[in-house]
């Protein structure tokens, strides 16, 4: 059972000096196939009498269920973005992501010109079924794309091929003016050629955002137990610079480690991540943070998506949650903000966290002298160095 608001409000170790702003993450489960490198919570749905039809109205009722339980904790906070993520939210029916949004609106004070983010696989693109996506409310696409090399897209297990991701970036921009595309690098004997390739044809599309990842062998997935052959350091730092390169000559700031966007493209709801926002997250497995004027609170809704229904059903959606610790924060503030290539005001510390900055003063030391940090009294930003050694830079703040 979720803990008493009554609870979060008591007298305690911080003081917020206000909330900070809110946004809603809804997390969908299925996918059509489970790609060999992703360690999300994410499941292939095998029905009965091999139906591939997932249990969509159970689920749609679990998570209207799920948000009218968490109501009390957010109780008349604005809602500034929603980001629809999976799994493979793209597989919902026009119907059914239309309800969604209707239970959001109806629950939650959504802002006007609130960013809602939807997560698409280009091997679910029917035009008809995103023109009603648009028109229910979602105003912004992230599509999967990976790779456009035929070889690549099936090294990675991925649902489609070229022609399809080429095919859904179509249909996203008659139906959209604000999508992102996604691309991984250093793929199974990926050449710096085949990414200059991948990433040049993606610009061909002028997106107005790109999210561009390293690929890496994550714990508990099929490419960690059986690894690929992968190119070295070498060859793919130099995809990595190449790109920096190429997406500042065509317009984009590089203003987070992964994340690309032409000007006034950034991705709302993750910089809120990133500046230590507060999210809360229903759906399986979901993840979220609110904060509250002496706390600061995480949670983790139970993971399996059937789990999750009857948990749902029975008020009880929370599998894990937990108070963060003074003693904890400074890491976690700063495993977000350090992704920011400009970093963020040393304000934001204290209206965050709900400490002083003078808590950190012996890191934030530390990290200027390695070279980590810029000397900036006003600023908490990391050097390139700073970027290029992101894990030992946020390290430095890890409770003692």
């Amino acid at each position: 059972m979720t803990t008493p608001v009554q609870n979060f409000l008591r007298p305690g170790q911080l003081k917020l000096p206000a909330l900070p702003p809110l946004s809603l993450y809804v997390h969908f489960p299925w996918c059509v196939r489970k790609c060999p490198y992703c360690d999300f919570n994410s499941h292939e749905w095998k029905g009965e009498g091999g139906s591939t039809a997932f249990p969509e109205s159970a689920y749609l009722d679990a998570l209207r269920q799920d948000l009218e339980h968490s109501l009390p904790l957010v109780w008349g906070r604005p809602v500034h973005t929603v980001f629809i993520g999976g799994g493979t939210p793209s597989l919902l029916s026009a119907a059914g992501l239309d309800r969604l949004l209707s239970d959001i609106r109806a629950l939650l004070p959504l802002d006007a010109d609130a960013e809602i983010t939807l997560e698409a696989n280009p091997g679910t693109f029917e035009a008809d079924k995103f023109r009603s996506f648009r028109a229910s409310g979602v105003n912004r696409l992230s599509i999967g794309i990976q790779s456009f090399n035929d070889r690549h897209l099936q090294a990675l297990g991925r649902i489609h091929d070229a022609a399809e991701a080429r095919h859904a970036i179509d249909i996203a921009q008659r139906h959209f003016d604000n999508f992102n595309l996604d691309l991984m690098f250093a793929l199974p004997s990926q050449t710096l050629a085949e990414c200059r390739q991948d990433v040049e044809t993606a610009l061909g599309f002028a997106p107005p955002h790109l999210s561009l990842y390293h690929l890496t062998l994550e714990p508990n997935t099929l490419f960690h137990k059986y690894p690929p052959s992968l190119p070295d350091e070498d060859a793919s730092a130099d995809m990595q610079e190449w790109i920096h390169q190429r997406t500042a000559e065509a317009g984009f700031a590089h203003y987070e480690v992964s994340a690309y966007g032409q000007p006034h493209r950034q991705s709302r709801h993750n910089l809120n991540y990133w500046r230590f926002g507060d999210y809360l997250g229903i759906g399986a497995g979901a993840h979220g943070k609110l904060s509250f004027p002496h706390r600061i609170v995480r949670q983790v809704r139970h993971r399996h998506p059937q789990q999750y229904i009857a948990q749902c059903a029975a008020g009880t959606p929370l599998q894990e949650e937990h108070e963060v610790t003074a003693q904890e924060l400074p890491f976690e503030f700063m495993l977000n903000a350090l992704r920011l290539t400009e970093g963020v005001p040393t304000d934001t510390f204290a209206d965050r966290t709900g400490l002083s900055v003078a808590q950190i003063a012996k890191p934030l030391a530390a990290a200027v002298a390695k070279g980590l940090l810029v000397d900036d009294p006003g600023r908490i930003a990391p050097t390139p160095l700073g970027l290029r050694f992101l894990n030992d830079l946020q390290a430095l703040f890890l409770p003692t």
